[in-house]
């Protein structure tokens, strides 16, 4: 599967996705990896993954996860979900539903994760 295939069934999904890319490939060198399940973003190491839990759940399911990983529990009412997999790395999930949630405080978020990760 390319890019192009991926969550082309999704249009919700890819239209996120899209718009989500352009904000991440933004902020400085970063390399893409897709698998069947989700698209991950490396600066050194992962520091975002996206992908769209739609794809398995249909309607019950976000059209789009946002995860990033950030050395620090960052407190907000808009995570879905923050787990510490391992010590110092914290993976917040933060579901996306509409472009415009894709906004300042995202974009921060994203260029923290993308500043820990080199």
């Amino acid at each position: 599967m390319n890019l192009e295939e991926y969550l082309v069934d999704h249009a919700d999904s890819r239209g996120l996705l899209n718009a989500l890319r352009a904000v991440i490939l933004g902020v400085g060198t970063v390399t893409e990896e897709l698998s069947k399940s989700q698209l991950a973003f490396r600066a050194g190491r992962t520091f975002a993954i996206a992908w769209a839990p739609a794809q398995y759940l249909g309607e019950r399911g976000a059209p789009l996860v946002l995860s990033l990983a950030l050395p620090q529990h960052v407190e907000n009412p808009r995570w879905k979900e923050v787990v510490e997999p391992r010590a110092g790395v914290f993976m917040h999930h933060l579901e996306l539903r509409a472009v415009n949630e894709i906004d300042d405080e995202v974009r921060d978020w994203i260029t923290r994760a993308y500043v820990a990760a080199r």
